[in-house]
């Protein structure tokens, strides 16, 4: 069987063979999310109407908040079920999957119709002006429609690594990405329905990547399962999702809410420093989403090699990815520097809102090329079951560090203050996470022995 093979890739094949078939789909993936969340701000930005590029970048944490709790049921399914799939545990798999299916199908229906609801509150709170809140509202009723398809779809480009099918993982991301990426143009310049065209096409995009897997799962291809009849909250199916899931979600879940915070201190400066802000982050964005892929890529491998108790082989996978996360942070955020005239120009034409836009990527791509080395050593921890010390480390970088760090840098150096937060926030989270790692692989490696 098919699956079969893919599992002897995480216990038998040479470290960095096996370390690079799981990564590189899972970042080829996130490339693809990077340029379809670039692909609005982009083509919005083609319209040259800097209030819609602020809408977008103003709504967009909002919709962020979906794909957060895709997270809970992703991540924390797939440490599950690697560690599950390492024990040779098939059965207790497949309850962990059906689980993640129905939870987001629930949740997902529960978020899209509260954010309809109160979506006229929820546009104050984020900082639209009387100028961007039509936009942003048109932009916000489309797209949370999708709500259930966007949890399913970023929860099964996960799950399915956990059964070494890293490429099938990478289609499914890939299909509903570039449909959106293609449709955007259309929709936006030729039908001309600008930051509504965008929306649509998000909805599409999202609709058919969960089709593709829920197809998956269908047609018999996995040794996992979304049938209702395997769906169970008994044996520690749900909490073990949870423990690891949520933790995970929160540090996305926070980076929305930083952004929000981000967006209604930047308001003070105008609709111009808001888009501005809105392309700084796309841009950083670049070495972030890559990276994020490896270390999403290798979190399977980690899991089945504890779940199977190969020790040694966990770490030379680590070991292995630790260099390799670097490098390709190094590369990719050099490359952002020399170009970020280039890139911002593509979406921003507005002087004051280009110069700002540069100047804010130049201060958040100082610490870009650490972010491999942090995204590797969270889903170490994450692969681990620690369940405490993921939760400390994305609730540092976005919350108990970055949110004061906002505040305390603004009152002391003004509008810059609120964009150097992130690098601030960005080393000590690190710090933390590797000496998280120290300890909690001390204590497990103790236990093994």
């Amino acid at each position: 069987m098919n699956n079969q093979k893919s599992m002897e890739v995480f216990a038998k094949a040479p470290v960095s063979q096996a370390v690079l078939k799981n990564a590189l789909p899972a970042m080829a993936a996130m490339l693809m999310v990077l340029i379809y969340n670039l692909a609005d701000t982009f083509f919005i930005g083609q319209t040259h109407d800097t209030l819609q590029v602020a809408a977008v970048s103003l709504a967009t944490p909002v919709f962020l908040m979906f794909m957060a709790v895709g997270t809970v049921f992703g991540i924390g399914g797939t440490s599950v079920i690697s560690r599950a799939m390492g024990e040779g545990n098939t059965e207790y798999a497949k309850k962990v999957c059906s689980f993640c299916m129905w939870g987001c199908v629930g949740v997902g229906i529960i978020m899209s119709v509260c954010m309809l609801l109160f979506i006229n509150p929820i546009l104050k709170l984020i900082g639209a002006s009387s100028d961007t809140m039509e936009y942003a509202k048109i932009y916000l009723t489309i797209v949370v429609c999708c709500g259930p398809f966007v949890l399913i779809s970023n929860c099964y480009s996960n799950v399915i690594r956990a059964e070494g099918e890293s490429g099938k993982a990478m289609v499914g991301q890939l299909l509903g990405n570039l449909l959106n990426v293609v449709l955007d143009p259309i929709m936006i310049l030729v039908f001309k329905w600008n930051i509504a065209g965008a929306a649509i096409a998000t909805v599409i995009g999202n609709v058919c990547g969960a089709g593709y897997y829920i197809l998956y799962f269908l047609k018999g291809k996995s040794n996992l399962s979304i049938s209702v009849k395997d769906f169970s909250l008994k044996n520690k199916v749900a909490s073990g999702v949870l423990a690891i899931g949520v933790p995970a979600a929160l540090g996305s879940v926070l980076m929305s809410v930083s952004q929000i915070i981000i967006n209604s201190q930047m308001a003070e400066y105008g609709d111009m420093a808001i888009a501005a802000m809105g392309v700084a982050m796309k841009v950083v964005t670049i070495t972030g989403m890559v990276c994020m892929g490896l270390g999403q890529g290798v979190q399977p491998l980690l899991g089945y090699c504890i779940g199977a108790k190969m020790w040694k082989r966990f770490k030379k996978s680590l070991r292995f990815s630790l260099i390799f996360a670097l490098g390709l942070g190094i590369v990719l955020t050099g490359v952002c520097y020399l170009f970020v005239n280039q890139i911002v120009s593509a979406f921003l034409t507005e002087p004051t809102a280009f110069d700002y836009a540069v100047q804010f990527s130049r201060i958040l791509l100082t610490t870009g090329f650490l972010f491999g080395v942090f995204y590797v050593l969270t889903n170490a921890l994450q692969a681990m079951g620690a369940a405490t010390a993921a939760l400390i480390i994305n609730i540092s970088r976005q919350g108990i560090i970055f949110i004061p760090a906002l505040f305390i840098l603004k009152f002391l150096i003004g509008m810059t203050g609120l964009v150097w937060a992130q690098p601030v926030a960005d080393v000590l989270s690190l710090v933390i996470a590797y000496i998280l790692y120290i300890k909690t692989s001390k204590k497990m490696m103790s236990e093994i022995h």
